[in-house]
């Protein structure tokens, strides 16, 4: 890229993103000053907003180079940890949100806190914290500014060494990053990220088509016949034992994974707990589950698209979604490209750095003080925490590229120490009444020792893919709490206090709309299958008939909710 090119590509950027920083200061001016304004974005976001801000917290550069990556050296197996979470997002909207909201919580510990004692919320707030703060929060700054690096060569544009130039980076993604959140709160923080997300569906679409147009040497019809009768083995989801992701994991430990992360990690539900209503908060948790089964199409299809047009020569699978990048988009979409994947950084960071203000703010801060605190004063405490935490991610950071394992298994190791006690836990405290704090703590002490050993004094011993252990750690912990519950029963039942501050109206179409996602999550397995696109000759005579079969449950499900009146709130 010449010199023309970096500048026209460095101005574009800095206008793309000065226009999605000047709409969310418009958006938010004055909205920031009071607890609910700052951590909950005063309660008034709508549908798009959250469905904009669950999917850019979501994704970010490690989906965009680790996913393309894989399917470029692999196959799409991969596509699991996203098109399943669509069934997590299901029970986000019809059984958790309605809870969370009817109880006007601000945190999940402040739930634990409600359903168990104040010794469970704060053991889940240091579990949090610590995974936040020494792993998360590091690796979507190092991820994002290894990514920079890669799609536009950093080093030799600034003349800089490896290691500084990743240093310069991580400084700087993580400066602006830290402006929306410290600053601005939620409510900054979800338009962003929403004007960020459309930018990434637009590049999400414009890759795998311009990747097709050079597949098929400037035919897109001869490139999408090549991509779907060539190596077809490529398109195949149904993982194998030796695969990425196995297909029989999609049944055990990955549904406690995706519950955990779309039903109970703070930095993801957070938007949500500012939802407007039940019927918006429902909404934008659906329509972000229909944005994750566009997942595999969008971020793993270029990846497949690579391996087509490079063979399996690449350096390393991780260099598949960046070479593409750099030799199929064009020159006057660069600067756009970097704004978006810029955006998608921020999003994480930032994301990530509001909900870690919150949780120390609302979690620490505030129980420990013998008097109430004001709202003012929990913003500027958190706007403090956010500022600290920022620049402790900044030292930590660049440390990961010491990782001999390398990232993805520093942040799949870390993230097992809670997220399954989370959500079994949770699971526990909405759906019993006699379960006692003692049971929580006892729970979340196994998980830390048991998931201890089996990941650092055990790793060649147990052999058990390390998804099919959450299922069986998270199989023991609830039995634990039950087994406390009948032993030591709590004095009193619980019983849910309801606090109400929106209108909990549920969506009339939530439950059919719910029930045409799970169908989508069917179909995209079917499609990515040895009976569709994965065959090794023709596609099979089953394909059509189920799909078929897919439609018509789809249409009688939803004649039957438009038929069916609408209940009065």
């Amino acid at each position: 890229m010449g010199a023309g090119n970096w500048v026209f590509t460095g101005l574009s950027c800095v206008f793309f993103m000065a226009l999605v920083a000047w709409v969310s200061w418009i958006k938010t001016r004055g909205t920031a000053e009071t607890k609910d304004g700052y951590f909950l974005a005063g309660r008034g976001l709508g549908a798009t907003f959250i469905a904009g801000s669950l999917l850019l917290t979501n994704l970010s550069a490690e989906q965009l180079i680790g996913l393309n990556g894989s399917a470029y050296g692999f196959n799409m197996s991969s596509m699991g940890w996203e098109v399943t979470a669509a069934v997590a997002t299901v029970a986000m909207a019809l059984i958790f949100l309605p809870k969370y909201l009817a109880g006007a919580f601000t945190t999940l510990p402040q739930f634990l806190n409600d359903r168990f004692d104040p010794s469970v919320r704060r053991m889940s707030v240091v579990l949090f914290m610590l995974g936040y703060g020494l792993v998360t929060i590091p690796s979507v700054l190092y991820s994002g500014s290894l990514a920079v690096i890669a799609f536009f060569d950093v080093p030799a544009l600034t003349g800089l060494g490896d290691f500084e130039a990743l240093v310069a980076m991580v400084v700087v993604i993580g400066v602006v990053g830290s402006i929306y959140a410290i600053f601005g709160g939620l409510r900054a923080v979800a338009i962003s990220d929403t004007l960020n997300g459309v930018g990434l569906l637009i590049i999400g679409v414009a890759v795998p088509l311009f990747g097709l147009v050079a597949l098929g040497e400037g035919d897109l019809g001869a490139g999408l016949a090549k991509l779907t009768s060539e190596h077809t083995h490529k398109l195949n989801a149904i993982g194998g034992a030796d695969d990425p992701t196995p297909f029989g994991t999609l049944f055990t430990g990955m549904i406690f994974a995706n519950l955990f992360y779309w039903c109970t990690n703070q930095y993801v539900i957070q938007r949500t707990l500012g939802a407007s209503s039940l019927a918006e908060g429902q909404k934008g948790v659906l329509y972000s589950g229909f944005f994750k089964i566009l997942v595999p199409f969008l971020m793993m299809i270029p990846g497949v698209i690579a391996f087509h047009m490079y063979g399996p020569g690449l350096g390393g699978i991780d260099e598949a979604y960046p070479r593409l990048i750099r030799d199929v988009l064009p020159v006057w979409l660069s600067g756009f490209f970097l704004a978006v994947l810029l955006g998608a950084v921020f999003s994480s960071f930032n994301s990530l750095l509001n909900s870690a203000a919150t949780l120390f703010a609302l979690d620490v801060y505030a129980p420990a003080l013998k008097r109430a605190a004001s709202d003012a004063e929990l913003v500027r405490v958190a706007k403090i925490a956010s500022l600290v935490i920022a620049l402790a991610s900044f030292v930590i950071a660049p440390m990961l590229t010491f990782a001999s394992e390398g990232l993805f298994q520093v942040i799949r190791k870390f993230t097992g120490f809670y997220n399954i006690p989370t959500i079994a836990i949770v699971m526990v405290g909405l759906f019993t009444k006699r379960v006692p704090a003692l049971g929580a703590k006892i729970a979340i002490v196994f998980h830390v020792i048991a998931y201890g050993l089996l990941r650092f004094a055990l790793d060649d011993v147990v052999t058990l893919h390390f998804i099919h252990q959450y299922a069986a750690l998270f199989a023991v912990e609830v039995a634990i709490m039950l087994a406390c519950g009948a032993l030591r029963p709590r004095d009193e039942a619980w019983r849910f206090r309801r606090d109400e501050k929106v209108d909990m109206t549920p969506w009339r179409f939530a439950r059919p709309l719910a029930g045409t996602l799970l169908s989508c999550v069917v179909a995209t397995y079917l499609l990515f299958s040895p009976l569709g696109l994965a065959r090794a000759d023709e596609i099979s005579t089953w394909f059509g008939p189920l799909m078929g079969a897919l439609v018509l449950v789809n249409a009688g499900y939803w004649g039957l909710a438009l038929l069916r009146p609408t209940r009065s709130s």
